[in-house]
């Protein structure tokens, strides 16, 4: 499918892409939306928390956060009560170790997760409730997204009827290193920060199983998925574990319609990211590139961003309920 024409414009001062990426975090008031939390059990003896909205509808989007995020993130809850006003249910979910309370096993959540957001649809999909689900996704989030819709391919649940992603890193080597530039030292260091103090609570839990010699020193997601990233989630290096979680080489294959909306000025993405030539090969992927929105910004005038009302737009006319 070829690209998608965006007509998405940020408000006037807010149109840089870094300025894009921080203002929602720091000034943002997002909607409450009430949440009922389910542990969900998984066969390997850890769990996943997720965040249930709704009353009761067929329709069901299934929301998930990027890197470091949780399902309380402003844009989550901002895209849950956008759907909730059009009369969808939403379950917001929480990657392992992401909910408040570390997960259970050595392992850690990592940007390849799509067997955990299986488990998610198929637990929903057992509750013979819901007729049509969406799937969203931002950043880490939009990338298990567009991996799980490729691995499975025409395979997908037949009631999983349309999917849209935001400020995905697809290709992860490229992105990884573009966030050791300079001008993004500032995330950097707090990902760093919020990775290390996890690797630290891991050690608590599991005395004499990490080598945290020299953490301290750790500044680069190279160093620290070669050492913590990897080896705990089964790969050989920080570049088997980028090649392998990557969602690009599986974009070919996803078979429902699926947005991906990569904004121009993300300061997080490198081109390898905006895969033009795989949306022009595959009539179910549509790529958006819209010239202002920094990563996950997309920021509005009115209390509703346009990346809510973008993706609620998008899988409209995919939905068959009305």
């Amino acid at each position: 499918m070829p690209l998608v024409s965006s007509t998405y414009r940020a408000p006037f001062g807010l149109r840089g892409g870094h300025v894009a990426t921080i203002y929602p975090t720091l000034f943002r008031r997002a909607p409450k939306v009430l949440v009922e939390r389910e542990r969900l059990e998984l066969e390997d003896g850890d769990f996943l928390d997720l965040d249930w909205s709704g009353q009761r509808n067929e329709r069901l989007a299934i929301i998930g956060h990027g890197l470091e995020g949780t399902s309380t993130a402003k844009y989550i809850r901002g895209m849950a009560a956008a759907f909730l006003k059009r009369r969808w249910d939403t379950l917001s979910w929480n990657c392992r170790g992401c909910s408040g309370e570390p997960n259970r096993l050595l392992r850690s959540y990592h940007s390849g997760v799509s067997e955990d957001l299986a488990s998610v649809v198929t637990h929903a999909l057992t509750l013979s409730r819901y007729r049509e689900v969406v799937l969203v996704g931002f950043s880490l989030g939009g990338n298990i997204v567009l991996k799980y819709l490729g691995e499975q391919g025409a395979q997908v649940p037949r009631e999983v009827v349309a999917a849209v992603a935001f400020s995905v890193p697809c290709d992860l080597t490229s992105s990884s290193l573009r966030l050791g530039d300079l001008d993004n030292r500032v995330y950097l260091s707090r990902f760093m920060g919020d990775l290390k103090k996890k690797v630290l609570a891991k050690d608590g839990q599991f005395p004499g199983r990490l080598d945290l010699s020299g953490i301290e020193k750790v500044r680069t997601f190279a160093e620290f998925d070669d050492r913590f990233t990897a080896p705990l989630n089964g790969f050989r290096d920080a570049r088997d574990y980028w090649t392998q979680a990557s969602s690009k080489m599986l974009l070919p294959e996803i078979r429902i319609p699926t947005l991906l909306v990569q904004a121009d000025n993300d300061p997080f993405l490198p081109s390898p990211c905006y895969p033009r030539e795989e949306a022009e090969a595959n009539p179910f992927l549509f790529l958006e590139v819209p010239p202002h929105g920094g990563h996950v910004g997309f920021i509005s005038s009115g209390p509703e961003y346009w990346s809510e009302t973008r993706a609620t737009a998008f899988v409209g006319p995919h939905a068959l309920l009305p």
